[in-house]
């Protein structure tokens, strides 16, 4: 499956969006299934089998929320929120239900599909020991290393694990709850401070400039972001 033949589901119920949708998915090459309502879309999920999701959380019937729960029961395919519901509860909300993204209404074409864009290649992207690039710093999994220009970059245990969560998610938003609950369990998943401490850390050995990381990215209120790239 190539990216611009993928399949893509939109579960949304305003006539301008769909149309809007339509024509901007449709021009770049994606076949676009549309579903007027959330049990329809969970429906048509599961007949389609499409390779990304789009839903909205103001659905007619019932909550997009549901729709995104139903899906991730069965299926890891990409699910992308776009929801008028800007207000960082409902982005947490959404993200700890299942969904990989959020785009807040109103949105630009440009962004909508840079994020379509994201959450197919993370689809496709094989699960293999692939080391993770950033910037001049290679990271290996497998081996548990990581190198800048021939020298090892020394990361803690921790260090490795929280960089791995992020990255299983590579250019998607993992909310502060997620990367706590995974990295130090359930008991801890309010302690917020870790998070701070340790990406301050993953930062200062990763980033060239870790005052304004291009890797290492804070979504305000939400979690964080990974982007791979030797930029």
């Amino acid at each position: 499956m190539s990216e611009t033949r993928a399949t893509i589901l939109v579960v949304e119920d305003e006539p301008e969006i769909q149309r809007f949708l339509r024509s901007s998915l449709g021009a770049e090459g994606y076949r676009v299934v549309e579903s007027l309502t959330g049990e329809r879309g969970t429906i048509d999920a599961g007949t389609h089998k499409p390779d990304l999701a789009i839903v909205d959380l103001g659905l007619p019937d019932i909550d997009g929320l549901a729709v995104i729960r139903a899906i991730r029961a069965w299926s890891p395919m990409p699910i992308l929120v776009l929801s008028a519901r800007a207000q960082e509860r409902a982005k947490i909300e959404a993200l700890d239900a299942g969904a990989d993204d959020y785009v807040t209404k109103p949105f630009g074409v440009g962004e909508l599909l840079a994020r379509v864009r994201v959450g197919l290649r993370r689809a496709l992207r094989p699960p293999s020991g692939e080391p993770l690039v950033l910037g001049e710093v290679t990271v290996d999994f497998e081996t548990r290393r990581a190198v800048r220009r021939g020298a090892e970059v020394r990361l803690t245990p921790i260090e490795f694990k929280l960089l791995g969560c992020l990255a299983k998610s590579l250019g998607m938003v993992v909310t502060h709850h997620q990367l706590l609950r995974e990295v130090w369990g359930p008991s801890h998943v309010e302690d917020t401070h870790y998070l701070r401490v340790y990406m301050k850390q993953l930062r200062e050995k990763l980033e060239a400039d870790p005052v304004c990381p291009r890797h290492l990215l804070t979504e305000t209120g939400v979690g964080y972001r990974l982007l791979e790239g030797e930029g």
